[in-house]
């Protein structure tokens, strides 16, 4: 019989995080009284990770086990996690106890509304730096602005989603697994629930905080839009109009026999932002062409080294 939640759980390098976590999503899994499986999405760790995870299978025949054949990053690992859960929903979490664990019950509570997707949104986050939160607000705005699709503001991949939403998110099949970027293009009716999101339990994070938020800024955008390209032929133009004013002002002081201009200086700064922006346009443009090339080429977005405690097998 296929449980009623399916928990996916992405991880590396959490050894020290395996256990509180299942202690306390056991709890809440006991409490609600649910048919439930925990699928941890492992990319190979240096750790001790994988042992501690084999460990609690032989203990909970509900938690099961995806390795990769490398590293392929968190957005992969969930993906994966996602697609070969069999429950009828589907909840991911992470493994530091950031987002709580006891928070599965009112998402679930509230999916049971009629929503098909559920989402947890930060009113709060504890441990986070000044400049971590304002880059979070600006790409959020940013993103929003220039999207084709709204992705909520202050969430992260922490939600519950029905049967409904996983198979359409199967059919998308794309290489860049932005997951809050994916639900909303998806749509349907969805939710919220607010809460406080606490410290990591234990250890250190593997994403960093700066590069961290601007890459997954600039994933989203690229993947949901097109509209930079625009605004970039806007730029593009309106400087070009610029340039032909200021090559006009040029041509009239000559002939009206008035220097008013200094030619070296100005030269090198006019030259000197031009060529920036079109550096900019450039690697603009590259990051869509890169993003082309890597949906042409339809390689995986991860590789299944072994499952451990899946009916279809290891």
């Amino acid at each position: 019989m296929d449980p009623l939640i399916s928990i996916v759980v992405p991880v590396y390098k959490e050894e020290a995080n395996i256990r509180p976590f299942l202690e306390r999503t056991e709890a809440v899994m006991a409490n609600m009284g649910v048919s439930y499986e925990i699928i941890f999405a492992l990319d190979p760790s240096p750790d001790n990770t994988e042992g501690v995870i084999l460990e609690e299978i032989n203990r909970n025949p509900s938690i099961k086990l995806l390795v990769f054949s490398r590293r392929f990053g968190q957005p992969a690992a969930t993906m994966a996690g996602i697609l070969s859960c069999t429950g009828e929903t589907c909840l991911v979490i992470d493994v530091d106890l950031q987002d709580q664990p006891e928070l599965i019950e009112p998402l679930y509570a509230k999916l049971a509304e009629g929503y098909e997707v559920v989402y947890a949104k930060r009113r709060s986050r504890k441990g986070e730096t000044l400049v971590k939160r304002i880059i979070s607000h600006l790409g959020y705005s940013v993103i929003n602005k220039l999207s084709d699709v709204q992705i909520p503001r202050n969430t992260g991949d922490f939600r519950i989603m029905t049967r409904r939403v996983i198979e359409e998110l199967r059919r998308l099949n794309e290489s860049h697994g932005f997951l809050r970027g994916l639900v909303a293009y998806v749509g349907f009716k969805q939710a919220f629930i607010e809460y406080d999101r606490d410290e990591r339990y234990a250890g250190v994070g593997n994403y960093n905080r700066l590069t961290g938020s601007l890459k997954i800024g600039l994933n989203g955008l690229i993947s949901f839009s097109s509209r930079p390209l625009f605004v970039m032929s806007i730029g593009g133009f309106i400087l070009a109009g610029l340039s032909f004013l200021l090559g006009a002002w040029y041509v009239i002081q000559k002939l009206i026999g008035i220097d008013v201009t200094p030619g070296l200086s100005t030269t090198v700064l006019v030259v000197s932002f031009f060529a920036g922006v079109q550096l900019l346009g450039l690697g603009l443009i590259g990051e869509y062409v890169g993003r082309i090339y890597d949906e042409v080429k339809r390689r995986p977005m991860y590789i299944v080294d072994r499952q451990v405690n899946f009916e279809r097998g290891e």
